[in-house]
């Protein structure tokens, strides 16, 4: 029991301090308002070091990838398969929500009311073309821009190219390399004490939220949990079923499974797809995938490949737009739902505590106001468990698939165990 308290302490402490700002707001109804600036405060918090924690964390991680040795074929194999398989779970997710949709019965009007308190709720520019919304998507017209939280993907490019080029310039690179590695690890104990604030501050935005919604936002809440436990259940033995079976038939499915029990018991015991790494490196050999494909893949999918996070960010997304009524039938609209989550989950999978970026981004694609950002954060601490399962576990099964891609049909009779 200690342990089990120990593993999710922090997502209890939130969950209950979420709770109890809901029974705040359904008893104290509009009254409730009064607590609004406790959790505006911590929004404010959150969003003084979103910026320095995209650039910091991104560049630095890219920028010391110099000593990972690859092969060019795992690679190329561990970028299909990924891209794969976070597609996949990305429209599985859009089809879960269009079938059930977890905001039906919100009224719109009384949201857009609460929201436009603080600013405008949905960004109202003239729409611009295709390919003019695109290069203002991952682009700015200047540098000073790429400090504003309003243009998120447009600063992970940035930090992208930035650590890019750290790393091809090797030795000269290493002191801004190392340089960037502390400011990451101080940034990121800022949030750690930040979060120190978080359940007054989640707990005093609820009862504001909640005091004028009533009941209906907990009820949306319910059914993204419930939605969300489906698709895990299918993905997790459906999906990874027809993945063993791609990677060696009826042999690999009875290898997936045989092996697939430790890393799904540690992925829901520590809810980190980093702390897995050991466990899932160990059970990948069980399952005969060779030690250089599973070095290459483990570690790489701990940190950029996330299938349970791609799922979450379709939820995210989802719910934003049905919350505000927002198109969700059309194909550019189905399209940029699966695009943006897809990154979301690459995003929350690269960066230390990156379900808070990975939300920044959705409201910045989509021109929400910052002030919604608690809304779908509350998402990320209620699927937590289920995602990490899915995160963690899936990366063994898509190691058997680049090993397959790599090595041929016969590579399970090759890495016999």
């Amino acid at each position: 029991m200690k342990s089990f308290f120990n593993t999710y302490k922090t997502t209890l402490i939130l969950l209950a301090s979420i709770i109890l700002g809901g029974l705040l707001g359904l008893i104290m109804g509009p009254k409730a308002v009064i607590f609004e600036p406790l959790g505006n405060l911590f929004i404010n918090l959150i969003f003084t070091i979103i910026v320095p924690l995209v650039f910091f964390s991104i560049s630095s991680t890219i920028s010391n990838m110099t000593s990972l040795k690859r092969l060019g074929k795992i690679l190329g194999n561990t970028f299909l398969v990924f891209t794969s398989t976070a597609l996949i779970s990305a429209i599985i997710g859009f089809i879960g929500t269009l079938t059930f949709n977890p905001t039906e019965g919100v009224k719109i009007d009384t949201l857009e009311s609460i929201i436009n308190k603080a600013g405008n709720a949905i960004s109202n520019t003239d729409t611009p073309t295709f390919l003019q919304q695109l290069v203002n998507t991952i682009s700015v017209s200047d540098f000073i821009s790429l400090f504003s939280r309003k243009n998120m993907l447009q600063l992970i490019i940035f930090s992208l190219l930035f650590g890019i080029a750290i790393a091809m310039i090797g030795e000269n690179g290493r002191p801004i390399s190392k340089l960037l590695d502390s400011c990451s690890k101080a940034m990121m104990k800022v949030v750690e004490i930040i979060m120190y604030y978080a359940p007054i501050g989640l707990s005093c935005y609820f009862a504001s939220v909640v005091g004028q919604l009533g009941s209906q936002i907990l009820t949306g809440y319910l059914r993204v949990f419930i939605l969300y436990l489906i698709l895990s259940i299918i993905y997790y033995f459906g999906f990874f079923t027809l993945y063993a079976f791609f990677a060696g038939g009826k042999t690999g499915i009875n290898r997936f499974w045989k092996n697939a029990i430790s890393p799904s018991i540690t992925a829901l015991a520590t809810c980190s797809s980093a702390a897995c790494i050991p466990t899932n490196l160990k059970s990948t050999k069980n399952m005969g995938v060779s030690q250089d494909v599973a070095e290459t893949v483990i570690p790489l999918g701990a940190n950029t490949h996330k299938d349970g996070s791609v799922i979450g960010g379709v939820m995210k997304v989802t719910f934003l737009l049905g919350l505000f009524g927002r198109d969700m039938s059309s194909i550019s609209s189905i399209l940029g739902i699966i695009l943006v989550s897809f990154l979301v989950g690459a995003v929350m999978g690269a960066i230390p505590n990156g379900g808070m970026i990975g939300e920044m981004l959705i409201i910045s694609v989509y021109g929400f106001s910052p002030e919604v950002l608690p809304i779908i954060a509350v998402i990320s601490t209620i699927i937590d468990a289920p995602a990490t399962l899915l995160n963690s576990t899936g990366n063994t099964v898509c190691a058997m698939m680049v090993n397959r891609l790599t090595e041929g049909s016969g590579w399970l009779e090759k890495n016999e165990v």
